[in-house]
């Protein structure tokens, strides 16, 4: 068929020319133009039955190849959505209720340190002191919890940027305001809870305050760096906590030292 095809248009061309005159260019353009029309006609046959094959195999392909992976993109998806499930929990609870919600993850670490604290003394289960532990959560509960969130949004008010200089102010302001105030309210509320008197809890007050203090200045200042320096100010408390785990495994050695023996000034006389 090809080969008739092609002797078909090579007679039909051949009568065109014999037509035309040699010297005549409107018969040239013609012969021309129809020999480029029949050319294209027979092999534009083969580039469209190849184009049309290839976008079924595009369309076959894809639909095999994909399912597997869909599925373990999927899984892979659904991990990832429960993993930021309960981060995303948290955020928003520490948007809809910041207080609540620092003062429970502060009482949270505050019993974890505590435990941890007997742990390390060598106590056995059945030896737990369970009432200091509760002590040591109602403090992180009432007390330090809310003091922190008030106390991060203060300074983050005062002191908005995160460059250095204002890095350095907030652990400044940290060391030589919030920490001293909030060791001196620990040990006094923990003393009292105990049932000391303010005599005894005065002579606690100036045994175990500076010694902690001077503990804390080799601790608190890479944590405070870390904590305003880069953390933003609504996850500043949940930070500080984490950095208090440790932190609170000593506090709690601190304080759980029995209170300091007085002497009757009677006996001296």
């Amino acid at each position: 068929m090809s080969l008739r095809n092609g002797f078909k248009a090579r007679r039909s061309l051949y009568h065109l020319w014999k037509e035309s005159s040699a010297g005549d260019s409107v018969g040239a353009l013609k012969i021309r133009a129809h020999h480029c029309h029949r050319q294209a006609k027979v092999y534009s046959r083969f580039p469209q039955s190849i184009f049309k094959k290839a976008k079924e195999i595009e369309l076959s392909v894809p639909s095999i190849i994909s399912l597997p992976f869909s599925s373990r993109s999927s899984s892979a998806a659904a991990a990832a959505a429960a993993k930021a499930g309960l981060v995303g929990w948290y955020l928003e609870l520490l948007k809809t209720r910041p207080i609540l919600t620092k003062s429970l993850t502060c009482a949270v670490i505050y019993t974890a340190a505590d435990l941890s604290s007997q742990t390390l003394s060598g106590l056995s289960l059945e030896q737990y002191d369970l009432v200091r532990t509760l002590r040591m959560a109602g403090y992180g509960m009432v007390i330090l919890g809310p003091s922190l969130h008030f106390w991060f949004n203060f300074v983050s008010m005062a002191f908005p940027k995160r460059d250095i200089r204002s890095t350095l102010t907030k652990m400044a302001l940290g060391q030589t305001v919030y920490g001293p105030i909030m060791t001196v309210v620990f040990f006094s509320v923990n003393a009292a809870f105990q049932g000391e008197n303010g005599g005894e809890i005065l002579a606690r007050l100036k045994r175990d305050v500076i010694p902690t203090m001077k503990s804390g200045v080799m601790f608190w200042p890479m944590c405070d760096f870390i904590t305003f320096r880069f953390i933003p100010v609504h996850l500043q408390p949940l930070v500080s906590n984490s950095f208090s785990y440790i932190w609170n495994v000593y506090l709690t050695y601190m304080a759980s030292k029995e209170k300091v023996a007085q002497h009757d000034p009677a006996e001296c006389c």
